[in-house]
C-alpha cells in the first residue's frame, strides 16, 4: 500500500552551506525535475550527461540573463514574478512586448533566414559544399554546420519565429533587399559602388576606424573553427579559393540599413547569433579579407551561380514570411532537409562541439 506523507517545508541554505554544490548525474525527465527543483531553492547545480545534448541543456538550463515582459501586468504582479524568480540568481532585463519582438528579430528571425537561404542554394545546385575546395576553412565551416543545424531540426520551430513576429518581417525582408541589391552591383562589375555600400554598411554597424563599436578583444577566434569540418582535407583536389562571402556583406548591410547595432542586442542574444556576428566581424575588422572578398565578387565568376541561387533562396523566404504561409515554409523546408538529411548525424555532433568550444573560448 502506497504512503504519502506532508513534503519538508523548505529551508533557508544554511550560512556554512552557501558554496555547497550539488552534482547531478544524467539530465533525463528525472534529473531536470532535481535541476529545477534545487535551483529555485537556491542551490548550485553542477550536472553532466551525454556531450551531443550539452548546447540544448546549456540553453535550457544556462544562466542567461532573464526577460521580463509587463505586459499588460500589474505592477504589484511584476514583483511577484520578480521574487519567484530571484532564487535563479540571473539578472533581469526589462523589455516592452514590442522591444522583444524586435530584438528577437534582430537576433534569431534574420540570422536564420542567412542559413536558410545558404541551404537552398547549395541544394538547387545540388552541391554538398564540404566536398567542395571553395568551401573551406573556418568561416566556411561555420556557415555549413550551422546550416545543416537549423534543417536538422523541424520547420515550425523557425517558421514560428519568422512568421508570428510581426518585426521579423521587416527585417528578413529588407536582409533579402540587401542580397539582391548586393548581388546586382556584383554582376554590373561595378566595383566602385560595392565597395562604397559595404564601407558605408561597415562604418554603421561598426563605426570608424578610429572608434570602432567592437571590442579590443575580437567575439571570435577564426583559427579555433579550422578543426570543425565535415569534409576532409585530404579529399580535397585544389586549394581553397578566396570567396566573396555575399551572406556576410548582405547581413552588416542589412543592419545598417535598419539601423541595428548588433553589439546593443548582445545582453539577449543566442550562442548562434553570437557566433555569426563573430564571424562578420573577423572579416570587417580584416581590410585585407575585406578586400580579397569584394575583389572575388567582381572579378571571380567561381560563385556566380551559387550566389544566384543564394538570391532566389533569400527572396523566396522573404515572400513566404511577408504572406503568411506555413504549408508553403514547410515545403521549402523539408525538401531542403531531406536532401541533406545523410549528414545530419556527423553535423550536429560536429556543430556541437564547434559552439561548445566557441563559447568557452568567449568567457572571461
Amino acid at each position: 500500500m502506497a504512503s504519502s506523507s506532508t513534503p519538508n517545508t523548505p529551508q533557508a541554505i544554511p550560512a556554512e552551506m552557501e558554496n555547497f554544490v550539488v552534482g547531478l548525474i544524467g539530465m533525463g525527465d528525472m534529473g531536470k525535475m532535481y535541476a529545477q527543483r534545487l535551483s529555485a531553492a537556491g542551490w548550485k547545480i553542477m550536472a553532466c550527461d551525454q556531450e551531443e545534448k550539452y548546447e540544448s541543456l546549456k540553453e535550457e538550463f544556462s544562466g542567461n540573463p532573464l526577460v521580463i515582459i509587463a505586459h499588460r501586468a500589474s505592477p504589484l504582479s511584476v514583483q511577484k514574478v520578480e521574487t519567484v524568480l530571484s532564487v535563479l540568481g540571473s539578472k533581469h532585463v526589462y523589455l516592452s512586448a514590442h522591444e522583444h519582438d524586435r530584438i528577437t528579430a534582430d537576433t534569431q528571425a534574420v540570422t536564420h533566414a542567412a542559413f536558410l537561404s545558404m541551404g537552398k542554394a547549395w541544394h538547387a545546385n545540388t552541391q554538398f559544399p564540404w566536398e567542395m575546395s571553395r568551401y573551406v576553412g573556418g568561416v566556411e565551416n561555420v556557415k555549413i554546420n550551422i546550416m545543416l543545424r537549423i534543417y536538422s531540426q523541424k520547420w515550425h520551430v523557425y517558421a514560428g519565429l519568422a512568421i508570428l513576429n510581426p518585426e521579423a518581417r521587416k527585417q528578413i525582408s529588407q536582409f533579402a533587399r540587401s542580397v539582391t541589391d548586393l548581388y546586382k552591383l556584383m554582376l554590373e562589375g561595378n566595383a566602385p559602388a560595392l565597395r562604397a555600400r559595404v564601407l558605408a554598411a561597415k562604418q554603421k554597424v561598426f563605426g570608424h576606424d578610429g572608434s570602432p563599436k567592437w571590442a579590443d578583444r575580437p567575439l571570435l577566434n577564426p583559427d579555433l573553427l579550422e578543426r570543425f569540418s565535415l569534409g576532409r582535407k585530404e579529399d580535397q583536389t585544389e586549394p581553397p579559393r578566396a570567396n566573396n562571402h555575399l551572406s556576410l556583406l548582405a547581413m552588416v548591410d542589412c543592419w545598417a540599413e535598419l539601423g541595428i547595432v548588433p553589439y546593443d542586442h548582445m545582453i539577449c542574444s543566442t550562442p548562434l547569433f553570437r557566433l555569426w556576428l563573430g564571424v562578420a566581424e573577423y572579416l570587417f575588422r580584416s581590410s585585407e579579407m575585406l578586400d580579397d572578398a569584394l575583389r572575388t565578387a567582381i572579378e571571380d565568376h567561381t560563385y556566380r551561380s551559387d550566389d544566384l541561387e543564394f538570391t532566389f533562396g533569400a527572396r523566396g523566404w522573404a515572400e513566404c514570411v511577408s504572406q503568411g504561409h506555413f504549408e508553403t515554409w514547410k515545403n521549402r523546408f523539408e525538401t531542403t532537409q531531406q536532401f541533406f538529411q545523410p549528414r545530419f548525424k556527423d553535423a550536429v555532433a560536429v556543430g556541437n562541439a564547434m559552439m561548445k568550444a566557441v563559447l568557452e573560448s568567449t568567457k572571461d
